[in-house]
């Protein structure tokens, strides 16, 4: 009986994993994709990552595909906040945004203060 829900469990993801892969294609497209084509994979891939049913198969699935997981991270976020996301990375890349804003607010003033414009 487990085989047997594993097996349907597995095949229901089958769509999803297509979408999954698809949309990383389209990521990582080296030319212009449609906006509407990219917004159709999205729907479509949004609607199957909302009838899915967490487990490990959708976990591994995710990690799998990055593009897919952000998404469900956007679409479930009172189930997985950013959970999927690395919080070193997370920490790392707010730590550096505020150092670019420091600088950029700093700048104006330095340069004002030099006489330069």
């Amino acid at each position: 009986m487990n085989t047997l829900q594993s097996s349907s469990q597995h095949t229901d993801l089958v769509p999803l994993r297509v979408l999954a892969a698809l949309l990383d294609r389209l990521e990582g497209s080296a030319v212009r994709v449609d906006p509407a084509q990219y917004a159709n994979v999205v729907s479509h891939l949004s609607q199957a990552l909302s009838a899915a049913k967490p487990g490990d198969a959708l976990g591994a699935l995710l990690s799998a595909h990055p593009a897919a997981a952000e998404l469900y991270e956007n679409t479930h976020y009172e189930v997985a906040g950013l959970c999927r996301s690395p919080l070193d990375a997370s920490m790392a890349a707010e730590q550096q945004a505020r150092a670019v804003i420091q600088r950029a607010m700093q700048s104006p003033r330095e340069s004002s203060a030099n006489g330069q414009s």
